[in-house]
């Protein structure tokens, strides 16, 4: 049940600043970031059970990300892989208002999710489970497993860590990673009701989280400056959390 949260359009030297934590079972299998051999444009991880992913950027200047969104009560049979949302617009060349208005013809056919995706033109956001405006405004922005910025405290107190870092610090990266690595959980009382319990309310309420069998298995952090220079950080951690793993990837915009 994975968090993201950017500024976008909020500092003087970048255009966007994101980070991410991905979280997931650990039995499944990943590869961490790195160029797709199949498509050398594309930097991001790679699902292998669907051949999709959760967050990623091109090498031509797009990006997109995507969350589950939570919900006990609607169920797709047979649904495709939400990640395959992600790999298909890196991939695809559709403009991000064209991709977007095919994507509302068939989001019907895929369990609940929330995909953002975007390149120089601007940011866009899409869920199959609530209508909300799909162009980003500027501003800082956070997303777990509801509506783009619903105030889970979570997303709260992630979104103000961002600023945090980016009024004091902005080229720290170990400042995103910090910031995003806290497990404590939330006070019950402040907590939704997906219908989960509050057990596991409880235990998904943490910005960094991990059990035997599921947990925050990447952070990404994603530095896109005014001169479209990219720069993407991924640390991938191990099930117990006893060692992590960074890679550092940087490129410029290739210009079409």
């Amino acid at each position: 049940m994975c968090l993201i949260v950017f500024a976008l359009e909020c500092h003087p030297k970048y255009r966007l600043v994101l980070a991410a934590n991905r979280d997931e079972y650990f039995e499944r299998k990943t590869i961490s970031a790195g160029y797709w051999p199949d498509n050398p444009s594309i930097l991001a991880g790679r699902d292998l059970q669907s051949g999709g992913t959760w967050l990623g950027v091109t090498t031509t200047g797009r990006l997109a990300a995507a969350t589950n969104y939570r919900d006990t009560k609607w169920h797709v049979e047979n649904p495709p892989s939400r990640g395959l949302l992600v790999a298909e617009y890196l991939s695809g060349n559709m403009s991000p208002p064209e991709y977007l208005e095919n994507l509302k013809t068939r989001s019907h056919r895929y369990e609940g999710f929330n995909l953002l995706f975007g390149d120089h033109s601007g940011m866009y956001y899409y869920s199959n489970r609530g209508e909300t405006e799909n162009i980003v405004s500027s501003g800082i922005h956070g997303l777990s497993n509801h509506l783009l910025d619903t105030p889970w405290p979570k997303v709260t107190a992630a979104k103000e860590r961002l600023l945090a870092i980016l009024n004091k610090n902005p080229d720290a990266s170990e400042e995103y990673f910090s910031a995003l690595a806290d497990e404590t959980p939330f006070p019950d009382d402040t907590l939704p009701d997906t219908g989960v319990g509050i057990k596991r309310e409880r235990f998904l309420s943490s910005i960094f989280m991990t059990s035997r069998t599921y947990g925050t298995c990447f952070t990404t952090l994603l530095i896109i400056d005014r001169e479209d220079g990219f720069r993407f950080v991924e640390r991938s951690h191990d099930p117990q959390r006893l060692s992590s793993t960074t890679a550092e990837f940087s490129f410029m915009v290739q210009k079409s």
